[in-house]
């Protein structure tokens, strides 16, 4: 625990900065846990786009303390059937709702308990808007987690095997190399693949994408000012970039097209 007791606390929405959507969560968090941290991982994730979410959110939970809880909402099934839930894994919580956006961080951390948000007492009032659970429970839910109130408390026990999981295709070995697909697309422009630096240790490799092959290298500067470049980028993952410029760009190319790296 931190601060006076208090857990760190984490947000990812795709609510964007132009409206208040954003502030008024954190208002909500403050007036239930006024000592805690709250970090904005970023509100910048394409609307309903929640694979962009997963990725994000993934790639963001293992440089944050143990026992951060981590409220993230992406949630295009809002005021649906899908379920309201808060996960306790072996470093951290997750709070958000039952869609997938969960399941990158379930691929690195086993779960230790998970609940549907059923106690109304936890939530910001019993009558939530239809439309903005992240302000009516998810906030509300995330503060109680941040000053120790117990998982159990929150609502219903589910089975964890009943967790919705984010389709997303596998990274393959094929031959003397590997299948994969772009995973992600970032700010700048660059090609997150599925493939995992664990996988290319080998530091010889070219990967190919729609008709472009690329061999390996180490910096974004390796290749001249608008050349593209293949390499593990920071989050662990090979993508492909262009110097100073845009691959996504440049290829036009999407989320899900196919890459196939060999090694040498």
């Amino acid at each position: 625990m931190r601060r006076g007791g208090s857990r760190l606390l984490t947000l990812l929405t795709d609510f964007g900065l132009k409206d208040a959507y954003v502030g008024v969560m954190k208002g909500v968090i403050a007036d239930i846990n006024p000592t805690v941290q709250v970090v904005d991982l970023t509100h910048q994730i394409p609307p309903q786009d929640i694979a962009a979410g997963r990725f994000n959110l993934m790639n963001a939970v293992p440089f944050f303390p143990a026992g951060t809880v981590h409220v993230a909402v992406v949630d295009p099934g809002v005021g649906g059937r899908r379920r309201a839930i808060a996960l306790q894994t072996t470093r951290n919580f997750l709070v958000g709702p039952d869609n997938g956006l969960f399941s990158g961080v379930l691929e690195q951390e086993p779960i230790v308990a998970a609940v549907e948000l059923t106690n109304l007492f936890y939530w910001r009032t019993p009558d939530p808007s239809a439309t903005f659970h992240g302000r009516d429970i998810f906030a509300a839910v995330g503060a109680h987690l941040a000053r120790g109130v117990p998982l159990e408390n929150l609502g219903e026990a589910i089975a964890p095997a009943s967790l919705i999981r984010l389709p997303i295709p596998p990274c393959e070995q094929e031959g003397n190399g590997l299948v994969g697909c772009i995973q992600y697309i970032d700010g700048f422009g660059n090609l997150i693949t599925n493939i995992p630096a664990q996988l290319v240790m080998n530091p010889t490799w070219v990967l190919q994408i729609h008709n472009h092959q690329l061999p390996r290298s180490t910096a974004y500067s390796a290749v001249p000012a608008g050349n593209l470049v293949a390499l593990v980028g920071s989050h662990g993952w090979v993508e492909v970039a262009v110097n100073a410029g845009n691959a996504q760009e440049q290829l036009g190319v999407a989320v899900g097209d196919p890459v196939q790296l060999q090694f040498g």
